[in-house]
């Protein structure tokens, strides 16, 4: 038997219980399932909306876990996970936040790959509710390949999988080492994430909508500085590619483009050649003045790879993508995407 646990951490959450709590009963796996739920301090009555279903998951053959931390005392999406995870006993992780709801054959499906490959973090396509609400971002994440799922790993996107459509094996949750317990402002998903590559892990994904990945403004999503991820990205494009390469270019000589050279170390700031760009203003002024000294802004045809590229995917009508196809480069080896 493959007993699988569904890990959930949650905070003031009441509202969405119902719904999450019928996506699991609903699920087309045949065998005992397992839900692990540590509430991280609510002060409403998420606990005891919960404990209400408890029957109804027994009759299902889904034994409840559920623990709970000091009531209005919250100690962050980390240490929630990994305490879930810790109560809990099944060799496969299927995780889910209160707020979001499972297709019936998601654990099926998604199992069936982790079997295959235990080592790997896996996700799912998922349709986003509202529909109209991150578009782009759904479009992106839902139409990479599994090439691209590997490799487009330093983008603001963050994780080529979202992490409310991950399944694992435990042993990938026990090689990483857990979830960063840093708390409030920690993006423990992303850290966990970088460190499962760092391991050598794989990405995969079941090519199916399997979540139903519902926005709202509450998400703790938005409770993460930008400035925080974005030095976590920049250090990680630093350890995973750029100490490997003697020089580069910047694409984009606009704001995103100057602010990578300024968050570069010392050392990788002297290997950047060039910013480049199609824009005839920033071109005309032939050098961004830095505090290092002048750096020649070029057009991109003019400019030499590898580039990290500072420019957002599908915002141009398809013109950025075509400049790019029309120079024949291959990615993750003369470009990698940091948009």
């Amino acid at each position: 038997m493959d007993l699988v646990s569904i890990i959930t951490t949650v905070k003031n959450g009441e509202k969405f219980v119902e719904k999450y709590s019928h996506s699991i009963l609903n699920q087309d796996y045949n065998d005992v399932l397992e839900l692990s739920v540590y509430d991280d301090g609510s002060t409403d009555n998420t606990f005891e909306r919960l404990l209400a279903y408890k029957a109804k998951f027994e009759k299902r053959n889904i034994k409840l876990i559920i623990k709970r931390g000091t009531r209005g005392i919250s100690k962050g999406v980390g240490y929630g996970k990994n305490r879930a995870i810790k109560a809990s006993t099944g060799k496969f992780l299927c995780f889910l936040d209160i707020d979001d709801t499972m297709e019936p054959s998601r654990i099926t499906k998604q199992l069936q790959l982790a079997k295959n490959y235990p080592d790997s973090l896996i996700g799912c396509q998922f349709r986003r509710e509202p529909e109209n609400s991150t578009q782009r971002y759904t479009k992106w994440a839902n139409r990479l390949n599994e090439h691209q799922l590997n490799i487009q790993i330093y983008t603001s996107h963050g994780p080529t999988i979202i992490m409310p459509t991950w399944f694992c094996s435990r042993q990938v949750w026990s090689k990483v080492g857990g979830f960063d317990e840093s708390g409030k402002g920690c993006p423990e998903d992303l850290l966990f994430f970088y460190q499962h590559i760092r391991l050598k892990g794989l990405i995969k994904r079941v090519d199916e909508i399997l979540l139903n990945y519902i926005y709202h403004p509450s998400a703790t999503t938005f409770s993460i500085d930008k400035e925080t991820i974005w030095k976590y990205r920049v250090s990680f494009l630093e350890e995973r590619v750029l100490r490997f390469w003697e020089s580069f270019t910047i694409w984009n000589a606009g704001k995103q483009g100057r602010k990578l050279y300024r968050s570069l170390s010392k050392e990788n700031k002297k290997k950047v050649i060039a910013l480049c760009d199609v824009d005839k203003k920033k071109i005309d002024k032939f050098s961004y003045n830095s505090q290092e000294g002048p750096i020649p802004v070029i057009h991109f045809s003019k400019a030499e790879s590898p580039f990290v590229i500072c420019v957002k995917l599908d915002l141009t009508n398809g013109s950025f993508e075509r400049n790019l196809e029309s120079l024949n480069l291959k990615e993750n080896i003369d470009y990698v995407h940091f948009n």
